[in-house]
């Protein structure tokens, strides 16, 4: 798993897939925190990812760094603990101007059953299950 935030923190940016109606929604995100050993990501409960991210959890990232890129699959949980949003927060200082670890927008959400693999096109794709 330490990898994966390793890879993604690097690229900066992903893209994140969700569904909505059937019909699959994309959209660029930059924020990735390990807390409490799970790979956590940040959103805004009033924003229409988290709307479809309740409705349906699975979800699918896609990064990459200029050679090789990362699919990362799995169901996202909402955590809902001042802790985790804070972890977050700190991590992402520029976040504090529009979210708190203490309000009723700040989401935070970790991935379960997670499935990612680091492709490229000269070498073999490496697989990782956290």
């Amino acid at each position: 798993m330490n990898e994966i935030y390793e890879f993604i923190k690097k690229c900066g940016t992903y893209y994140l897939a969700t569904v909505e109606d059937g019909q699959p929604r994309v959209r660029p995100f930059g924020t990735v925190n390990i807390f409490d050993g799970k790979l956590y990501i940040q959103t805004g409960k009033k924003k229409d990812v988290s709307k479809q991210i309740q409705k349906n959890p699975k979800v699918e990232l896609c990064c990459f760094n200029g050679s090789e890129w990362c699919r990362l699959s799995g169901e996202l949980v909402n955590d809902d603990r001042v802790e985790a949003k804070a972890a977050m927060l700190e991590s992402y200082p520029n976040l504090k101007a529009m979210y708190s670890a203490e309000d009723d927008n700040t989401q935070v959400l970790y991935f379960k059953n997670a499935v990612a693999t680091i492709s490229s096109f000269s070498g073999a794709p490496k697989t990782v299950k956290f």
